[in-house]
């Protein structure tokens, strides 16, 4: 039986590791960290193997909570250069805002940032997202909806202080 599971582990890594791995190359902008991240969410569910249901929506949600990870350890790594710069030279005006979509998604709340993560970025049907995230089509739609709006708003704003 232990053969079975590994053989099962083995033929899931093949069929998704890859596509995991770019969905990450996207998100994070860098070779590297996306297969640390993949590799470390195939690592994770290794280790909770019997006990999950949906190995491949457990795989996606572990690693958009990495990608949110790095991402804040960015963010926080940004804060502190701005500080140390600011404080090395005053300058006014120097942090505008940033128009990168990334960012944008980066921002959003976490309901509303999730479906967008798993529908765009890793392009998985509403109903797949549905239960994944354990909320009804409708609820998904709706938070699509409503952070598409979200990030229209911040897109035409940014573009509103570039001119």
């Amino acid at each position: 039986m232990k053969r079975s599971r590994e053989e099962a582990a083995s033929e899931l890594f093949a069929a998704v590791y890859p596509r995991l791995a770019g969905w990450c190359r996207r998100l994070v902008d860098d070779d590297g960290t996306a297969h640390e991240i993949a590799s470390e969410a195939f690592t994770r569910l290794w280790a909770r193997w019997t006990s999950v249901a949906e190995p491949r929506g457990f795989l996606y949600v572990t690693a958009a909570n990495l990608v949110r990870d790095h991402w804040r350890k960015l963010e926080r790594e940004r804060k502190a250069v701005r500080r140390a710069t600011a404080e090395a030279a005053v300058r006014p005006g120097t942090e505008q805002a940033d128009p990168s979509v990334r960012l944008l998604v980066q921002s959003l709340p976490e309901r509303l940032r999730v479906p967008i993560l798993l529908h765009y970025y890793a392009d998985m049907p509403i109903r797949e997202v549905s239960v994944l995230t354990g909320r009804k089509e409708g609820t998904i739609k709706a938070d699509l909806h409503a952070a598409r709006e979200l990030l229209r708003a911040h897109l035409r704003r940014s573009v509103d202080h570039t001119l």
